[in-house]
Parts: C-alpha cells; structure tokens; sequence
C-alpha cells in the first residue's frame, strides 16, 4: 500500500517537475536566444550601414574639391556680453 502511495507521490512531483519548471525554462532559453541572434543582426546591420555611410562622405567631399574652408557669408561674428 505505502509502495503505491509512493509512486503515485513520485510519480505527480516528477511531473510538476517536469511541467512546471523544465519546460518554462526551456521555452524561455529559446526565446532569449533567438532575441539575442536577431539583436546582433540587426547590430550588425546597423553596423553595416554606418561603415557605408562613412565610407561614401569621403567620396562626396572628393567630388567637390575637398573645400572644407568656410565661405565669409556663412560665418556670423557676436560680441561677448559681459
């Protein structure tokens, strides 16, 4: 009798073991792991489109002469209020 009541025990805390902790667990590693491969993907994508961006600003300043100076009209001079 006691033999029986200690399977039935055995039995039911295995399978909240087992359903209620191993599962969840699982499920959830999953999903974190997933996230963390689309996070570096889209990491690396912006990383990517960063590098072009930078890469094609050189090339525009190529293309116009590289004049970097400031032209007159654009610069405002200010007095300091004291």
């Amino acid at each position: 009798m006691f033999k029986i009541l200690f399977w039935c025990l055995f039995i039911y805390l295995a399978y909240r073991f087992i359903f209620e902790l191993v599962i969840p667990i699982s499920k959830t590693a999953g999903q974190l792991k997933r996230k963390m491969t689309e996070m570096q993907q889209n990491q690396a994508f912006q990383q990517e489109t960063h590098n072009r961006s930078q890469s094609q600003q050189p090339q525009s300043q190529q293309r116009n002469g590289g004049n970097t100076a400031v032209k007159k009209d654009d610069y405002i001079e200010f007095e300091e209020v004291k």
